[in-house]
């Protein structure tokens, strides 16, 4: 309690719960707290028996360095744990700025970009000034809102995929593995 970064961050909640198409319940009432209600609409289908995940060597790695920017450590360490197990190298920046000053001295693979970090400037402002140093520069975009016109813009400077949060392990093996592939 009262530590940035101990949850999941409302964002991606309330992103989960809209594509769920549920709703959530807030009662707060001064100096007794404040309650969430996570309301799930009810399904009588069948749970697929299919497994449509890829195989883990689809998109493991080759030891590539992954440079992980985000200014949320717990998130940061999701990532990195996701891809060491995954056959990468993995450091990790906790701001764009410290971002730009680690790829002046240093070099990575690819770069995966939290859009949104703050304070101080955000994924897209980050990936251009790293573009000044090594033109391109690869990289994916993540955040827990939906997609905005940074993330295009992001895109169209010549990052590629962007991935919501929560990601799963394939979900964020496999936008690396394409990326690292072009």
């Amino acid at each position: 309690m009262g530590r940035s970064g101990t949850g999941l961050g409302m964002a991606v909640v309330w992103r989960t719960i809209n594509d769920h198409k549920g709703y959530i319940d807030v009662q707060s009432t001064p100096g007794h707290g404040t309650t969430f209600v996570l309301y799930f609409p009810i399904t009588r289908e069948e749970i697929s028996q299919q497994k449509t995940t890829l195989p883990l060597e689809d998109y493991t790695g080759n030891g590539e360095l992954i440079l992980v920017v985000d200014d949320a450590e717990g998130q940061r360490k999701i990532a990195s744990s996701l891809l060491k197990k995954l056959n990468y190298s993995v450091t990790s920046a906790a701001s764009g700025e410290q971002a730009v000053d680690y790829m002046k001295e240093n070099r990575a693979d690819l770069m995966i970009l939290d859009m949104i970090m703050d304070p101080g400037i955000d994924g897209c402002e980050t990936y251009k000034q790293i573009l000044d140093l090594y033109p391109g520069q690869k990289a994916i975009i993540t955040s827990g809102f939906s997609e905005t016109d940074r993330v295009r813009q992001t895109q169209n400077l010549g990052a590629g995929e962007y991935i919501r949060k929560p990601y799963t392990i394939e979900k964020i093996g496999s936008a690396v593995k394409k990326e690292l592939t072009k």
